[in-house]
């Protein structure tokens, strides 16, 4: 797997303030998120645990985009990065029907690049108000504040890393929390 700074450690103190906390929270799942979903080929991201249909680069792609959704899309206001534009996210079960034409590298890729993005517009959206900036989510309805969007994608992380935990271990028996240092 490539080094890039989504899987290099994170600083998690014992004592932090809730942005500090919340953010490293974050970077941590997705550290481990993306430790389970390297060093693989094309067709091991294609393995399914029976009777799951999911797979890890299904997963790659589907947090790439709660990840464009949330942070680039809905609280920063930016739309849908280009990216999307050749998956058609607004067909039903697009993400499903183009999994067999993505790589490995390109997933990785993909959902590096979406981090990328979250990360900036995190940034600028913190540096409007902090935690308590306002967005309006269009699925909800409902003004969110960036607090509950990085719960959000918390808790997708931890629901969809625990399903990468359970397929990775299928494919090659890695198995554990957190990857050792130079994994």
């Amino acid at each position: 797997m490539t080094t890039t700074d989504v899987t290099q450690p994170v600083e998690m103190t014992p004592v932090m303030d809730e942005t500090g906390t919340l953010l490293s929270t974050l970077d941590r799942i997705r550290r481990t998120f993306a430790w389970k979903c390297g060093g693989l080929s094309d067709e091991q991201l294609r393995q399914r645990l029976e009777p799951s249909k999911i797979t890890l680069g299904w997963l790659l792609k589907h947090l790439a985009f709660c990840e464009d959704h949330y942070f680039t899309a809905v609280l920063a206001g930016n739309g849908y990065p280009d990216v999307w534009v050749r998956y058609g996210p607004d067909e039903e079960g697009w993400d499903w029907k183009t999994e067999a034409e993505d790589t490995a590298d390109g997933l990785m890729e993909l959902w590096e690049g979406a981090v990328a993005r979250s990360r900036r517009s995190i940034a600028e959206a913190l540096g409007k108000n902090g935690m308590d900036t306002l967005a309006t989510n269009p699925e909800w309805q409902l003004e969110a504040n960036a607090r509950r969007y990085v719960a959000d994608m918390i808790e997708e992380y931890a629901r969809h890393t625990g399903h990468a935990d359970l397929i990775r271990e299928s494919i090659d028996g890695l198995v554990g929390e957190d990857p050792r240092d130079g994994e």
